[in-house]
């Protein structure tokens, strides 16, 4: 059941506005803007490969990749139930916003938020599903009421809790100079945001999302950055099922032998043991797909295309491979970079050399499991 507008949820959005002291919109192009969203963490049930095959090779999946996706007697399979966060039209939550086909990429990952340096983002963000969850930015400005994490901090709130289930909390997050591009920077930079009330089982159930900040009187009306003709924001996404807060429904929905499955607590948080039963529960995936599934990344030679790399919490690094061309990242060439946990790198291309390529993470086990898929260049 989605909920009504309420007076209620109406004074806290105005309240929010006149508290920052912000307009509604743009005046001139280059005013200070407020970008409001409307944001869900719902419940979907997510098919990390919903092809069925494997679309790099364009095979069926091996006897080393079937056991990633297909479920065993104590792990899940490609399809699990999984929390998301989802952009909706309007604070009614009733019709989720359409994504653009240049954006069906993000798979999993919540909506893209954008600003400019000087702007603010204002999310109103609901709550949809059984667990208390929140959204907690990177790099932004925010009080402790839009921190979206709890720790002892001399302040006190229900909402630093996380937002309960059903509950509705609107979050003001501030883009100043220090937030944007720094001296050397392209003209956008990539932050993102995830939910911090149980960080670790929050990002393996499914909540992480991106935030664009482009330098000041650098962005088009739309958003993007006056120097780049695509982009493209993919995670390099580690899914731990066996962390994952949904982890109860899951044995019992998706495991082949539910009754057998040993769950402890390894470091505090629930997992299947021992890891040799448990370790088909990782899913290396880029935007939550695994084995090239997920929209074909494509562009135009010539093009000025903008990659915006990022990575998940697990004890992981990855090596972001692009095979056939070749990106400056740090004022580097290259075509192959370095992305550790919760890193955040842009990549920038002027592709060259047309053709359907590869693009996966180098750390091997990562690239057996299906941390892979592929991109276009056409003329």
């Amino acid at each position: 059941m989605r909920p009504a507008y309420t007076p209620t949820l109406a004074f806290a959005i105005l309240a929010a506005l006149i508290a920052m002291g912000a307009s509604t919109t743009g005046r001139g192009g280059a005013a200070p803007r407020t970008h409001r969203y409307y944001v869900a963490a719902d419940e979907v049930t997510w098919d990390f490969a919903p092809s069925g095959t494997n679309q790099v090779s364009g095979r069926p999946f091996t006897d080393i990749e079937r056991p990633f996706v297909e479920a065993q007697p104590h792990s899940v399979g490609k399809v699990t139930l999984k929390a998301v966060y989802q952009e909706y039209t309007d604070s009614t939550f009733r019709t989720l916003k359409p994504r653009s086909p240049a954006w069906e990429h993000l798979g999993m990952l919540g909506p893209l938020l954008r600003a400019a340096v000087g702007d603010t983002i204002l999310v109103v963000f609901r709550n949809n599903t059984r667990l208390p969850v929140s959204m907690h930015p990177h790099g932004v400005l925010y009080g402790k009421d839009s921190e979206g994490a709890a720790y002892v901090d001399k302040t006190a709130g229900a909402d630093k809790e996380g937002v309960p289930s059903g509950g509705v909390h609107v979050y003001v997050w501030p883009v100043p100079e220090r937030a944007g591009p720094a001296s050397g920077d392209a003209s956008s930079i990539l932050w993102m945001y995830h939910s911090h009330v149980r960080e670790d089982q929050d990002i393996s159930s499914g909540l992480m999302g991106p935030i664009i900040v482009g330098a000041r009187g650098m962005t088009k009306s739309d958003g993007t950055s006056k120097d780049v003709d695509r982009e493209f924001v993919v995670a390099f996404y580690e899914v731990d099922e066996g962390a994952s807060s949904y982890l109860p429904h899951n044995i019992q929905a998706y495991m082949k032998d539910p009754t057998g499955v040993h769950v402890e607590a390894v470091f505090g948080v629930p997992a299947v043991v021992p890891p040799s039963e448990g370790q088909f529960n990782i899913k290396e995936t880029l935007n939550g797909f695994m084995y090239g599934n997920g929209p074909m990344l494509t562009m135009r030679v010539g093009e000025r295309v903008r990659w915006y790399l990022m990575a998940a919490t697990g004890f992981e690094i990855h090596s972001p491979h692009w095979h056939g061309n070749t990106v400056e990242v740090q004022h580097a060439r290259t075509d192959v970079t370095a992305l550790l946990p919760m890193g955040m790198l842009v990549a920038d291309m002027l592709p060259d050399n047309p053709g359907i390529w590869l693009f996966h993470c180098h750390v091997s086990a990562h690239l057996r499991m299906g941390m892979q898929t592929r991109y276009e260049v056409t003329h």
